[in-house]
């Protein structure tokens, strides 16, 4: 029982990782964009309290994807993948992210400022909102093309080149 409790703790996938940013993308993904889906629930019920845990959702989405922006762009000379993919695939994710995370932050600030669900401007707010979802998921495509289409991370022989 007690060699199971201690093998369930071991975390081997994590171990083989060569940065740490796969390890934490996926949480400003989900938070952000469950702060989206959370803003027009607010808006279209009338809810104050939806409000509320939308603004704190959004934080939590922030301050993750400003951990993911960094340990991205730490880990970007170390991805071993050919210039080609570098060129078509990891600058896009890049410029998307970055985007993304960009206006994140200016919809929180927004939002802080009034809390919990701006009034004035709301359908700009929500816009934009739209808007950084739209950039997540287009940068998150490129990053899974990446993983998944051109072993980025991976122990395959490198390097595969590029081809739509």
């Amino acid at each position: 029982m007690l060699s199971d409790l201690r093998d369930f703790w071991q975390l081997p996938g994590a171990a083989i990782a060569q940065n740490l940013h796969p390890l934490i993308i996926h949480f400003p993904i989900a938070f952000l964009t469950g702060a989206m889906v959370l803003y027009f629930a607010a808006w279209i019920t009338q809810r104050e309290e939806w409000g509320w845990t939308a603004l704190w959702t959004l934080a939590g989405g922030v301050l993750g994807g400003l951990a993911a922006v960094v340990t991205g762009l730490r880990a970007r000379d170390s991805v071993m993948v050919a210039q080609s993919v570098r060129d078509q695939l990891l600058l896009p994710h890049e410029h998307m992210m970055i985007t993304a995370i960009g206006l994140a932050l200016i919809a929180f600030a927004w939002a802080f400022a009034a809390r919990p669900l701006p009034r004035r401007g709301r359908i700009g707010f929500l816009l934009l909102l739209l808007a950084m979802t739209l950039f997540l998921a287009k940068g998150a495509d490129y990053g899974g093309w990446m993983v998944f289409g051109y072993n980025a991370g991976g122990s395959l022989p490198q390097p595969i080149e590029f081809s739509p």
